[in-house]
C-alpha cells in the first residue's frame, strides 16, 4: 500500500516536530500548483523571504544537490529530491518539503519546515508558537497566488 505525498509529509512533519507545516485545499489544478511547487530555481525566492536564490543544476535526475543563497549572501547546499508531487529539501541546518494531491478539481498542498540540530529545537518551539502557523499558511497562499498567474495546462 502507497502512501500519497501529503500524507508521507504530514507523518514527516509530526516526526520532525516541524516548526512550520500547513496543509490546505487550493482551488487550482494540480498542474498548475504543482508547476510552481516544482520550479525551485524560479520560484522558490518569491515564496521564502529570506531567500535570494535557489540554484538547481538543470537536468531530469530526482535528486540533485542544489544551493541557497540568502539575502546577505550567505550560502547553504541543500540535496534535493524531486518527484511528481514531492519535494524534499535538506540541508546540514534544514529540512523543507512540499507535496501535493488531486482532490477533486482542486489539489490538496502541504509544506513543512523545520531545523535539524537539536539545539535549535527551543528556538524552533518558540518560533512555532509565535510565527509558525501563520508563516507555514502564508507560503501556500504565495504558491496559490503564483500559481493564478500561470496559465492552466492544456
Amino acid at each position: 500500500m502507497s502512501t500519497d505525498p501529503v500524507a508521507r509529509l504530514r507523518v514527516m512533519a509530526a516526526g520532525l516536530g516541524a516548526a512550520l507545516y500547513a496543509e490546505e485545499r487550493i482551488a487550482l489544478p494540480y498542474e498548475q500548483v504543482w508547476a510552481v511547487a516544482s520550479d525551485l530555481s524560479g520560484e522558490l525566492p518569491y515564496l521564502i523571504p529570506l531567500l535570494r536564490e535557489f540554484r538547481v543544476p538543470p537536468g531530469d535526475s530526482d535528486r540533485k544537490t542544489a544551493l541557497a543563497v540568502g539575502p546577505l549572501g550567505t550560502r547553504d547546499t541543500f540535496e534535493v529530491r524531486l518527484a511528481p508531487g514531492w519535494c524534499l529539501m535538506q540541508s546540514g541546518l534544514v529540512v523543507g518539503g512540499m507535496a501535493a494531491v488531486r482532490e477533486g478539481d482542486g489539489t490538496r498542498f502541504a509544506m513543512l519546515g523545520t531545523t535539524r540540530p537539536f539545539a535549535l529545537r527551543p528556538v524552533q518551539r518558540a518560533y512555532t508558537t509565535l510565527l509558525g502557523r501563520r508563516r507555514a499558511r502564508a507560503f501556500v497562499r504565495a504558491v496559490e497566488q503564483r500559481a493564478r498567474l500561470r496559465p492552466p495546462a492544456d
